[in-house]
C-alpha cells in the first residue's frame, strides 16, 4: 500500500500529550491543563507502569477542563479485575461525558509480574476477554458467563454512561491490532519509526468511521543531543527488550538494527545493551532537538488513518524552571505553532 500525507485534502489529527509530565507531580499541572486547548491540544493522556497510576490524573483533568479529551494509554488488563476496569472507566466517564477514552492493553511482565506478583498468562486472550467483558458492561447489559481467562458469575454496572466510551487497544502487531478495530473502537501504537506507520495501517485494514488510531510518539525538546541520549538511552534499551516490543521490532524488520543490543541485554549486560543501540534508533524512537525541530518531525507520523498524535515529552531540567517555559515549549511543539 503506497500512502501519501496531503495536508491540505487530509484532516488534521488531535493532538494530546500525556500527563504527568516527568518531573512534575500531578498537583503542579491544573496551569497546564488549562491552557492546552488555548494551544492547540485536544487531548490529555495517562500511563501506567511502575510510578502514576492510569485514572487519577485524568479525574483532576476532568475537573480543570471541560472541553479536553482524557484517555488511557494503556490500563493492564491483569492488574484489576474485569468489574473494577468497567466501574473505574464508567466513573471516569460521568466526570467528562462523551471525552473519554479507555485504553485497555496487556502491558509488559515487568508492570504485570516484576512489581504487582500477578501472572502475565495468556496476554492476547486476557485482553480479548477484558475488551469483551467491558464493552458489554459499558452498555448497561448484564454480564454472566466463562470467558478464557476468567468466569464472571453475574454484574451490571448500575449507572452506565450516558455517552458512549470508546475502548480502544494498546496494539503492536497484527492480531492485537485487528482485534482493536474488529471488537473495540481501535488502537493505541506506539515505539515506531514514522515509516512503520504504513505497516500497521496495512495490518489494520479499512478503518470504518469513528474507529481511533493513536500513535504515541515520544519527544525530548532540547538542542542537547548528549543529554537528550542519557536521558532516553536507558528507557529504550529497557522496553525494547521487553518480549513484546522485541517481537513488535522485528515484525517491523529492525531486528538486526537492535540485534545486539538484544544479545547484550541477555547476557545480562544492561549498560552494553544501552550503548549497543544504535543513535538512529535512539535519535528516530525519542525525538530531540528544537521544538520547531520535534515538531517537523512528529508531522511525519501524520498518515491518512491517523487520528491522534500523542505526545510523551521528556523536558530538560531548564525548561522547569518556570511555568511560561513549559507553556512556551509546549507551544513550540504542537499544533498552535503553525498557526
Amino acid at each position: 500500500m503506497t500512502l501519501s500525507h496531503n495536508p491540505a485534502t487530509d484532516p488534521s489529527p488531535k493532538w494530546g500529550v500525556t500527563l504527568p509530565l516527568p518531573g512534575l507531580t500531578i498537583d503542579r499541572h491544573r496551569f497546564l491543563v488549562e491552557r492546552l486547548p488555548d494551544l492547540g491540544y485536544t487531548d490529555v493522556w495517562s500511563a501506567e507502569g511502575g510510578g502514576t497510576d492510569a485514572f487519577t490524573p485524568l479525574a483532576a483533568v476532568a475537573a480543570w477542563s471541560s472541553s479536553l479529551r482524557i484517555g488511557t494509554g494503556i490500563v493492564p488488563v491483569h492488574t484489576r479485575g474485569p468489574a473494577v476496569l468497567a466501574q473505574t472507566a464508567a466513573t471516569l466517564a460521568q466526570l467528562a461525558p462523551g471525552r473519554f477514552l479507555f485504553g485497555l492493553g496487556a502491558s509488559v511482565p515487568a508492570h504485570v509480574t516484576d512489581i504487582n506478583g500477578i501472572p502475565f498468562d495468556e496476554p492476547f486472550k486476557r485482553t480479548r476477554d477484558v475488551l469483551r467483558f467491558v464493552t458489554r458492561a459499558l452498555r448497561g447489559e448484564y454480564v454472566a458467563g466463562d470467558f478464557d481467562t476468567f468466569s464472571i458469575s453475574g454484574y451490571r454496572l448500575p449507572h452506565p454512561p450516558a455517552d458512549p466510551v470508546k475502548v480502544i487497544l494498546g496494539a503492536l502487531r497484527p492480531g492485537m491490532l485487528r482485534l482493536g478495530f474488529t471488537e473495540g473502537d481501535g488502537a493505541i501504537t506506539n515505539l515506531l519509526f514514522p515509516e512503520d506507520v504504513p505497516k500497521i495501517l496495512d495490518a489494520v485494514g479499512p478503518q470504518p468511521p469513528g474507529k481511533e488510531l493513536v500513535v504515541k510518539v515520544f519527544v525530548c525538546p532540547t538542542e542537547d543531543t548528549d543529554y537528550a541520549h542519557r536521558a532516553t538511552r536507558p528507557f529504550l534499551a529497557w522496553i525494547l527488550n521487553r518480549e513484546p516490543y522485541r517481537k513488535f521490532h522485528a515484525w517491523l524488520g529492525h531486528g538486526e538494527l537492535l540485534r545486539e543490543s538484544h544479545e547484550r541485554w541477555a547476557e545480562g549486560d544492561t549498560d552494553g545493551a544501552q550503548k549497543a543501540l544504535p543513535d538512529e534508533v535512539v535519535d528516530g524512537l525519542f525525538i530531540s532537538g528544537s521544538p520547531e525541530e520535534c515538531r517537523e518531525r512528529i508531522l511525519r507520523y501524520h498518515r491518512p488513518g491517523v487520528t491522534t498524535i500523542q505526545l510523551y515529552v521528556s523536558l530538560p531540567p531548564e525548561v522547569f524552571v518556570s511555568r511560561a517555559r513549559v507553556l512556551d515549549t509546549l507551544t513550540r511543539l504542537g499544533p498552535a505553532a503553525a498557526r
